[in-house]
């Protein structure tokens, strides 16, 4: 049986009139910079694993991408002390670059949007055993 909700809620009372509200963009953006910059500590822990160029540029891009979602504020990046399991890390990395990309997409960022689907795809190269591979960047439709 349905019992109405006795208090009231803490989102539209009179007395709390402040309470700050974000609005969806801010939200994607917060969303996309968490995810954005989690690849970029994996893509960090892979250039520990394995030195590379091209895990070097994507992390350079991942940082200027966090940061500008952040207001200019830059990520805190670390290396690894203890080299991990590489194919882990590759999982890792596709799945969260999968990650931004829904939330690229979804707020129309192109840049941030294009970044991921390139690191997605060097990410499932590298998991299939075909290596480093350059792409050139695709569009997509969902991201203007």
């Amino acid at each position: 049986m349905y019992e109405a909700i006795r208090t009231k809620s803490v989102h539209s009372t009179p007395a709390a009139p402040d309470v700050p509200h974000r609005s969806r963009e801010e939200e994607l953006d917060i969303q996309l910079a968490g995810h954005l910059a989690a690849l970029l500590a994996v893509t960090d822990e892979l250039r520990g694993t394995t030195p590379d160029a091209d895990l070097d540029t994507a992390a350079d891009r991942l940082a200027e991408q966090v940061a500008r979602l952040r207001g200019g504020i830059p990520p805190v990046r670390a290396v690894p002390a203890v080299p991990g399991d590489a194919a882990r890390l590759h999982r890792q990395a596709h799945t969260l670059a999968g990650r931004a990309l829904v939330v690229a997409a979804s707020r129309a960022d192109t840049a941030a949007a294009i970044l991921a689907a390139e690191r997605m795809d060097a990410h499932a190269a590298r998991l299939s055993g075909q290596g480093t591979r350059r792409t050139a960047p695709r569009q997509l439709s969902a991201a203007r």
